[in-house]
């Protein structure tokens, strides 16, 4: 039995609204938009001020990130560029969002009155996040070589200053 028009066009109607869903899912949370929104979270939390996306970062973050993949991810550091930046990376596959959350749970390790980690702790990630004087952030998500998943953000003006709060 063949299907009639009015049935075929149903079908292909549900098949491409499937695959746009899928495909959504597969780029969710990774998005110029998605990571800004994530960081102006954190940063509302704290009575921070909103970053305004940056393409010069985004650029820049892509490029580094990009250049630690093609060295495999094996050798992760930062990039000791002219921005504040914030590095993350995943054996799988890490979102954008997800990433910014992480460095968000450094917050614990942070002591607003001695304006210090713990012990041990880092929270460098948190404070960069939240630095009051940052107005821009751009970031990069790259598949590594072998799988895994490098994060790259960068701000500017770049923050942890030694001796200053970062609000």
């Amino acid at each position: 039995m063949v299907p009639s028009n009015g049935n075929c066009i149903s079908l292909i109607l549900i098949i491409f609204i499937a695959t746009l869903t899928l495909s959504s899912f597969s780029v969710a949370q990774d998005k110029p938009e998605d990571f800004l929104a994530a960081h102006n979270k954190v940063r509302a939390a704290d009575g921070v001020g909103p970053l305004k996306w940056s393409p010069t970062l985004a650029l820049y973050a892509s490029s580094y990130a990009n250049e630690l993949a093609a060295g495999g991810c094996n050798n992760i550091h930062h990039s000791d560029g002219p921005f504040g930046e914030n590095l993350a990376y995943s054996e799988g596959d890490l979102s954008g969002v997800k990433a910014v959350e992480l460095w968000a749970d450094e917050k614990a390790n942070y002591d607003y009155k001695s304006n210090t980690c713990a012990a041990g702790k880092i929270c460098g990630h948190y404070t960069q996040v939240v630095w009051k004087d940052t107005l821009e952030v751009g970031c990069a998500k790259v598949k590594c070589p072998g799988g895994g998943t490098l994060i790259s953000c960068n701000y500017d003006p770049t923050g942890n200053y030694e001796g200053e709060r970062p609000f």
